[in-house]
């Protein structure tokens, strides 16, 4: 059996990142239960199931090539992106009042998650040995997962005391604490390149690699129901005369860092699959 030379994965580094994450998760989440609400103010009701939607579509597509951007521009470059467009989204769902306008925020809003957490995990790939991933992986997920049950039960109580724009402008200030960390914290890649355009330019084999699709598989199927949830909790909870609707993503915030406080080095001990 190969033995590893025990040493800390929680380097300055390390937390600079979760700490990054925490900001960036607490920023977008803290909109999602207020989002439906707002749209059907704006005329929009029928169309809530685009919030998750429209998001999610960005947020996948835009991967592939946040992946090669990370891989030639560099981590922090691609993470700081990430985080720059839940600060211009956050700024300007205020000024684009209409349904159309604010459907357009929400597809290019997408582009965060598209972009922030890819880089994330490619930066911590950087810090951490192989043989530890699982636990560094589930230790910055817990890091994110408290933004999520923070986000929505703060945005929650701003929108129950003050203007909704309050909530946009809160949000936009967490994403920019994100890039103000970012700004501070060294670039892992050894080979970073000037951006060109032809990074943009995506071969099949960058997105249909074989040995990733039946990981990739099950994380669609979970995230169709993930996805569901998030749409229709905050009218429930409404109907339910729960006040504050972040306060389900809490609880659901609470099961899953309990999970993560061990799958983590469970994968590391036992393999991912077994943990899948």
């Amino acid at each position: 059996m190969q033995r590893y030379k025990k040493s800390s994965i929680y380097t300055v580094k390390f937390w600079l990142l979760c700490a990054s994450s925490f900001f960036f998760s607490t920023s977008f989440n803290m909109l999602i239960p207020e989002l439906p609400a707002y749209l059907s103010g704006l005329g929009g009701g029928e169309y809530k199931g685009y919030i998750i939607g429209l998001f999610t579509i960005t947020a996948g597509l835009s991967r592939p090539f946040s992946g090669k951007l990370t891989d030639t521009v560099g981590r922090v470059p691609v993470m700081a992106i990430g985080s720059l467009v839940c600060v211009v989204c956050s700024l300007l769902y205020p000024l684009l009042t209409t349904v159309a306008g604010f459907l357009l925020l929400r597809l290019l809003h997408g582009f965060s998650t598209g972009f922030k957490p890819t880089a994330t995990a490619a930066y911590i790939a950087d810090l951490i040995p192989a043989h530890r991933w699982g636990e560094a992986m589930g230790i910055h997920g817990l890091c994110f997962s408290t933004g999520l049950a923070i986000g929505p039960a703060l945005g929650g109580w701003i929108t129950g005391s003050f203007p909704i724009d309050a909530l946009f402008y809160c949000s936009s200030f967490f994403a920019l604490l994100s890039i103000a960390i970012l700004l501070n914290m060294k670039e892992t890649h050894p080979k970073t390149e000037s951006f060109r355009v032809s990074h943009l330019k995506i071969k099949w084999v960058d997105v249909f690699e074989p040995l990733v699709w039946p990981a990739a598989l099950i994380t669609f199927l979970g995230y169709i129901s993930y996805g569901a949830i998030l749409t229709l909790i905050p009218d429930w909870s409404e109907s339910m005369g729960v006040k504050n609707k972040g306060a389900f993503y809490v609880v659901f915030t609470v099961a899953s860092l309990l999970v993560r406080l061990f799958a983590g080095k469970l994968s590391d001990r036992k393999g991912r699959v077994y943990v899948l």
